[in-house]
């Protein structure tokens, strides 16, 4: 029954957002009529909806008052800095509508459309990068740390490879003004990658390459190269050719760092690993989620040496790996 029902939570979360259930609640406890009065959505629609949220544990309710707990307020009130609520407009209007084709996709092995074409995917990715950046922000502030870029004594060179929000670029750049950042991806992209590169103050450091990873000139001699989760839409083969890429892009001695829902060796073990991949076989044609075991073997068959494990906060561990001096 818990699978049966699996589709209705992120659904409320949704027509709570839509109906600034948990803005309006940000100022403190409040009654039913007096949300439905701030809102103006029904009456008994928000009854239904905030008592199951009580339920799914996102709001308290004492007597006839409602409030939000420690992590509605965190992710799922829009002006917090950690606001996730794009991602469930994301997986409602985006994700849900392609996986109710699934039955199909599983016959013939073939999405109806991916989203890592340009022409086709393109659109895909604008609308949601943004959603992502506080779901990366984390991590990517932990990678800034790991790489110890505070302490640079000279220029550190990022090449930011499908960039989107630009949230690992920006994270790094926000430790050190010696910090430049190349953004690599798709024109329509890179347009909200400037936007808020400019709201974090860095715009000055960002620089900006168009095009398709396959085929655009990312340049030479980078000290970092980043990959926030773009491997599990290439596919192996498009994969290894990006990481040999990335490779010759970079300076020696330079380290690349790789974000990943990664899956154990035998896969049966991380569900929501897991659970992406089917969501790259709804959405992509070759992608996939990857073990740190694969990954590891395409970094050293690229050139790559050293590859580890960094751990931070997010579903999986970074892989960090160096090109030799």
């Amino acid at each position: 029954m818990r699978y049966t029902w699996g589709y209705a939570p992120p659904l409320i979360i949704e027509a709570a957002i839509q109906n600034k259930v948990f803005d309006t609640l940000s100022d403190g406890p409040m009654t039913l009529d007096e949300v439905s009065l701030a809102t103006g959505a029904s009456r008994r629609g928000l009854a239904s909806i905030m008592n199951a949220l009580t339920g799914m544990e996102l709001l308290l309710k004492d007597g006839g008052a409602y409030s939000l707990t420690p992590d509605s307020a965190a992710f799922l009130v829009s002006t917090r800095p950690s606001y996730l609520g794009g991602m469930m407009a994301h997986i409602s209007s985006q994700l849900i509508p392609k996986w109710l084709d699934i039955a199909n996709i599983v016959r013939t092995g073939r999405p109806s459309t991916q989203v890592n074409e340009e022409v086709a995917g393109s659109a895909f990715f604008e609308k949601f990068v943004s959603a992502l950046f506080p779901f990366n922000y984390g991590a990517a502030s932990a990678a800034a740390t790991a790489l110890d870029v505070a302490n640079a004594q000279g220029p550190v060179r990022i090449l930011d490879l499908a960039t989107g929000s630009g949230v690992w670029g920006i994270a790094i750049a926000q430790r050190s003004p010696q910090v430049t950042v190349t953004a690599v991806d798709w024109p329509g992209v890179l347009d909200v990658t400037r936007k808020t590169a400019a709201q974090f103050g860095v715009a000055d450091r960002f620089s900006y390459v168009a095009g398709d990873l396959a085929t655009a000139d990312f340049g030479t001699e980078f000290n970092v190269a980043t990959l926030g989760h773009i491997l599990h839409s290439e596919g192996p083969e498009r994969s290894k050719a990006l990481l040999k890429k990335t490779f010759d892009a970079l300076a020696p001695g330079g380290t690349i760092v790789i974000a990943e829902f990664l899956v154990d060796d035998e896969r049966k073990n991380n569900v929501m690993g897991l659970l992406f991949d089917v969501n790259m076989l709804v959405n992509t044609a070759d992608g996939g989620t990857y073990s740190f075991e694969e990954i590891r073997d395409w970094l050293e068959e690229a050139g790559f040496e050293k590859p580890g494990l960094v751990p931070v906060p997010g579903p999986s561990p970074l892989i960090f790996a160096d090109k030799p001096q």
